[in-house]
């Protein structure tokens, strides 16, 4: 064979090596895709046409949240959802937020059966969102209560007298836009926002003896805007059974008919951000077992969330430090 031939076969042979990777490569590209499509879909609810047991999560801290409203009643229209577990790991958030997402639980509970798991924390509107369903199982080591409500605002008004700085306000009424940081707050105004306090506390602590069944005495005892171990829990009758998320499912197969051994599956909310690099790495790196990696992209995205609270809040140590 000639020098030409020869050149012209390896030609050849190359030619067909790098057809070969080519194809190969787009081939990954498209299973990855594939597979990111995927998860995002199992993740919203589509990623199966059996019959499953819906997770829904509720982690950090809770705020007005209308897509979480929409995950609600797409899983209480799903047709292949026989029951929904409340996965809850929170400290709660601001009571409006909280009242929001009870009323949305209490609704979807009218459609499917609903137990709550408390996964780490459900204190103050954490625990108010436990309380939507009938049943509350929680880990030992958990932390649940803290019934109270909270009004905070910061006192300027020694750093403005260091800089020479007064604020002036011209207002309708004395109690307008007070509490104000910036002038010292008067006895009227403190007594008007104890007022709204107090009367949210009677609120949270008349959701708690409904829906827990507490007389007084445990209701006084429960309701002091203390935490509570999930031992010390069962006997405050603020959870109903210390175990895990497989004896929440094994309540709702017991007492609610649900059929046994189904698949348990997330469903998230809609998001504008499910495109965005921390989203799309986030699901990589679920998809590559580096849990750590993704949960550390989520609390990244979420700690926007911490900042916008405003208003009565229903929340214990909602920052970490």
């Amino acid at each position: 064979m000639s020098i030409d031939a020869e050149a012209i076969a390896d030609r050849r042979r190359l030619r067909r090596k790098l057809s070969f990777w080519r194809v190969a490569g787009f081939s990954g590209l498209i299973a990855a895709v594939a597979a990111i499509g995927y998860a995002a879909a199992d993740r919203a609810g589509y990623g199966g046409i059996q019959n499953q047991i819906a997770r829904i999560s509720i982690d950090g801290v809770i705020t007005g949240n209308q897509r979480l409203a929409d995950l609600m009643r797409r899983v209480g229209e799903s047709s292949t959802v026989s029951g929904v577990v409340i996965s809850i790991n929170s400290p709660g958030g601001t009571t409006t937020g909280s009242e929001e997402l009870y009323r949305n639980i209490r609704r979807l509970s009218e459609k499917k059966p609903v137990v709550t798991f408390v996964d780490g924390t459900a204190a103050s509107g954490g625990y108010i969102t436990a309380m939507a369903t009938d049943y509350i199982v929680a880990r030992e080591t958990s932390i649940v209560g803290s019934i109270g409500v909270l009004f905070q605002y910061p006192d300027l008004t020694g750093l403005m007298g260091q800089i020479g700085v007064k604020m002036e306000a011209v207002k309708s009424a004395p109690l307008k836009a007070e509490p104000n940081p910036f002038t010292p707050t008067s006895p009227e105004a403190r007594a008007a926002m104890q007022a709204v306090v107090n009367d949210t506390y009677d609120w949270f602590k008349n959701l708690v003896r409904e829906r827990r069944r507490l007389n007084e005495g445990e209701l006084s005892t429960a309701s002091t805007g203390q935490v509570f171990s999930g031992r010390q829990a069962v006997p405050l009758k603020l959870i109903d059974k210390i175990g895990s998320e497989r004896d929440a499912v094994a309540w709702l197969e017991q007492e609610k008919g649900v059929s046994k051994d189904l698949p348990i599956r997330d469903w998230e909310p809609r998001s504008d951000r499910d495109i965005s690099i921390f989203a799309m790495s986030a699901t990589m790196a679920d998809l590559f077992g580096f849990e750590q990696v993704a949960e550390a992209m989520r609390r990244t995205s979420a700690q926007a969330e911490i900042a916008r609270l405003d208003g009565l809040l229903a929340v214990w140590q909602p920052l970490e430090k």
